[in-house]
């Protein structure tokens, strides 16, 4: 087992300037030298379907080979129509049936706390598919309509303070997982 916790980051947001990658972002910029988070990401998956789940899609593969070499999963995800975003949803769907994720350990960033149908439903999918939600590694920020980007998140104590105590509370989460 290797002192370096390694976490894999998926933003469900395809869009540049995304609120949700900004946050991911900044968490990797402060993250502890013992963490590593590498942000992945699901824009090139393509739609799920099921009949190529065999399939050697070069996508599919870097993904789920991310999600087995991974601690845990940091998952950020926008609400849309008052659910999870269709590309997050896709990407779940590309795991589902693998081995690679369940009983990962998962924490959640919402950014945008009054949009709580999508991490309703997404901790829905996640239980599912036999996620270990981290419950207080969930981290709420304030930041629809604010914008700010990565160095403005990294300038707000807040905010700050808040994606540094999620993660802490993320690595011990996973650090009792490994000791049960």
């Amino acid at each position: 087992m290797s002192d370096i916790l390694k976490l894999l980051a998926l933003s469900g947001s395809l869009r540049n300037g995304s609120h949700n990658t900004d946050a991911l972002l900044a968490l990797t910029r402060l993250a502890p030298a013992s963490v590593q988070i590498a942000l992945g990401s699901i824009a090139d998956l393509p739609l799920f379907n099921p009949d190529l789940e065999g399939e050697p899609l070069g996508a599919v593969v870097r993904l789920k080979s991310a999600v087995a070499q991974a601690d845990g999963i940091i998952l950020a995800s926008p609400e849309y129509a008052h659910g999870i975003s269709g590309p997050m949803k896709n990407a779940l769907d590309w795991l589902v049936s693998g081995e690679e994720f369940p009983n990962k350990p998962t924490m959640l960033i919402n950014t945008s706390p009054r949009a709580h149908h999508a991490q309703d439903a997404l901790k829905e999918v996640l239980t599912t598919m036999s996620a270990r939600i981290v419950d207080a590694a969930f981290v709420s920020i304030p930041l629809l309509g604010s914008k700010l980007d990565v160095d403005g998140i990294l300038s707000d104590p807040y905010l700050v303070k808040a994606l540094q105590d999620g993660l802490r509370q993320f690595c011990q989460g996973i650090s009792s997982f490994r000791t049960s």
